[in-house]
């Protein structure tokens, strides 16, 4: 049986406003889950080892890298239940929305947590993004 991902909003808590009930939800119901991944912090370097230099191309390519990484274990965006987001300016909160607006048109979104640090590895580093999966099996 397919692994049961589901957003969990009830009405006994603050109601999610509309412009980003496609990107956030209070928390992720898994059900049935016979595998999980857990990515650890992924920064904007693309494969090749090039960092992207603005915070919306290194956002989209640690996106990408989480995507890689979930592809290479046969599961997908759809299939993340929580992503934490490690920001270095608290300004850039707006761009990373956008991103992830455009990202989740597909999918239901996972729990996120936004955090502003002031500091990550190496200075030039300006987002980073750790991800949590889980898809389940088949009928045996």
């Amino acid at each position: 049986m397919p692994a049961s991902i589901e957003p969990v909003n009830p009405n006994t808590v603050w109601a999610v406003p509309d412009n980003f009930t496609t990107i956030y939800s209070h928390a992720t119901a898994v059900e049935g889950a016979e595998k999980w991944m857990f990515v650890s912090g992924q920064f904007g370097v693309a494969p090749c080892g090039v960092l992207r230099t603005s915070f919306r191309e290194q956002a989209e390519q640690a996106l990408d890298n989480i995507e890689a990484l979930l592809s290479h274990a046969g599961m997908g965006m759809g299939d993340l239940v929580k992503l934490t987001y490690f920001l270095t300016n608290t300004e850039d909160a707006v761009a990373l929305a956008e991103v992830r607006m455009h990202r989740w048109k597909e999918h239901q979104p996972p729990a996120v947590t936004v955090l502003t640090v002031s500091a990550l590895a190496r200075p030039e580093y300006l987002i980073e993004i750790e991800a949590v999966a889980a898809i389940g099996g088949t009928d045996a």
